[in-house]
């Protein structure tokens, strides 16, 4: 009663004044588990060895208490000391100790442990399906989440809302349009239709997969908006360049009484930095913390620190680099920066074709149809070639990457497969995970021109529509 009371020190009081209490397994689990809701993992931990010093047996009741409290990547050691006394004293085959110690796993950020530990749960129940796939949804292992998701279904699984949010985030993560489409149809099966978490995923899913439509029609048909629906609904506008409506949409939210979060200033500022709105994402920053006593972090900062090194007038840049002076952002920014270039990763595109997803890395060379593919590559520059600029910079670009080994950048590939393997007039959309470049953005841009096509890429940042030589981020990416 006390440590649900969140009176802590009183049990351990009533605990110690009772003599009985140090030989009873059940007192010191009453115990172990207070001190783990009360998040005092230093205590828990000290009174389960002092049980085990006193001689009385651990069960499963004391794992379940003792297990929750390793939920950092600094508790994986004791995390796994734990796993090892399960299996010692015979509890690693019940279900409800292998699903704490699978949760653990993945709070730690030990993916490989946990899911070696899932794939050796002989029965597997919708809790432990769900602790895997949330688990590697967290950790943006989104293709694992939808190949566990399949053998879910496999398995005769019927998923629950916990599980679809996973799946639907990694849906976004990945582009998988149809994947999404058939998730939203199992949700209306399942009655799980008005889930807000649901309808929210929902919403961040289409938009991410290029179906804005969709994701407005998901919004508007949703009875009680949170912030998370605003957040989500404005950066799928800004992402796909419609800067003038995410900014609507903020005074919307604003106008309903809705007080924003850093995670929505974040969107409405990016939109403004990809429409070139820069007046307004100004007075967007400003009022984050004048009027709602927010304190802009790195992200916040970087989303004017990339404005500022795009395509821009001086005047946007001194400005934009002064507000970042103003609240001590350059030093932070170039921090984040510095870190996520330890980080950097191996650029690569890809795109659907008659439900198979087709991957491209810089260069690549492992398609089956890389002939043709890079056959198409030189008929396309060879029809730009009498625009000095881009035939120029394409050059210049190609010696860059052979003498760095980097090879043909991947948006390049994917597009000359498109082109290759669908019919005059049809909409090609590309994924990219990292920032498109400029020689690149170009490149598509007059490609879309000769051959009147529309192509949707979507990078790290935003959407790309491009049509007729023009993109909608109107040159700001």
């Amino acid at each position: 009663m006390y440590c649900k009371c969140y009176s802590i020190e009183d049990a351990r009081k009533v605990f110690d004044e009772n003599g009985e209490s140090k030989s009873l397994v059940v007192c010191y689990n009453a115990l172990i588990s207070g001190y783990t809701s009360n998040s005092r993992f230093y205590e828990g931990f000290t009174l389960f060895c002092k049980m085990r010093e006193a001689g009385v047996s651990a069960n499963s009741v004391t794992m379940l208490g003792l297990v929750p409290l390793c939920a950092l990547p600094v508790h994986l050691s004791l995390g796994m000391c734990l796993h090892g006394c399960c299996v010692k004293f015979g509890m690693d085959d019940q279900n409800a100790v292998a699903n704490c110690l699978l949760t653990m796993y993945v709070k730690c950020g030990a993916l490989d442990y946990a899911l070696e530990l899932f794939n050796m749960v002989p029965d597997k129940g919708l809790i432990t399906w769900n602790a895997m796939i949330s688990g590697c949804a967290q950790n943006g292992l989104a293709s694992h989440v939808l190949d566990l998701y399949h053998k879910m279904e496999l398995n005769g699984i019927d998923p629950d809302p916990v599980t679809l949010v996973g799946v639907l985030s990694s849906c976004a993560y990945l582009g998988a349009h149809k994947v999404g489409t058939k998730v939203e149809q199992r949700m209306h099966r399942s009655g799980f239709g008005s889930n807000p978490f649901l309808c929210n995923a929902l919403i961040n899913m289409y938009a991410r997969c290029g179906n804005l439509a969709k994701a407005r029609a998901v919004f508007d048909y949703m009875p009680e908006k949170s912030v998370v629906s605003w957040t989500a609904i404005i950066g799928g506008y800004g992402m796909h360049g419609h800067g003038e409506i995410a900014v609507q949409l903020f005074d919307e939210m604003i106008s309903a009484g809705i007080r924003p979060d850093r995670t929505v200033f974040v969107s409405v500022l990016a939109a403004c930095s990809h429409a070139g709105l820069t007046d307004k994402g100004l007075e967007y920053f400003a009022a984050m913390k004048m009027h709602y006593r927010l304190q802009p972090g790195p992200e916040h900062y970087s989303v004017w620190w990339i404005f500022w090194a795009g395509p821009a007038n001086s005047r946007k840049q001194r400005r934009s680099l002064n507000l970042c002076r103003g609240f001590g952002g350059v030093l932070k920014v170039r921090a984040m920066m510095r870190k996520q270039k330890l980080r950097k990763e191996a650029g690569y595109s890809y795109t659907e074709y008659k439900g198979r997803v087709h991957l491209f890395f810089a260069g690549d060379r492992t398609h089956p149809q890389t002939e043709e593919i890079y056959r198409m590559l030189d008929e396309l520059e060879n029809s730009v070639k009498d625009l000095s600029e881009i035939h120029k910079h394409d050059q210049e670009r190609r010696k860059e990457e052979l003498l760095s080994g980097m090879g043909i950048h991947s948006e390049k590939l994917a597009i000359a497969f498109g082109l290759l393997n669908t019919t005059p007039g049809t909409e090609i959309v590309v994924m990219k995970n990292l920032r498109i470049c400029e020689n690149c953005h170009l490149f598509i841009k007059l490609v879309s021109k000769i051959v009147d096509r529309q192509f949707v890429v979507r990078d790290a940042t935003r959407f790309h529509h491009v049509r007729n030589g023009t993109c909608s981020c109107k040159d700001y990416w």
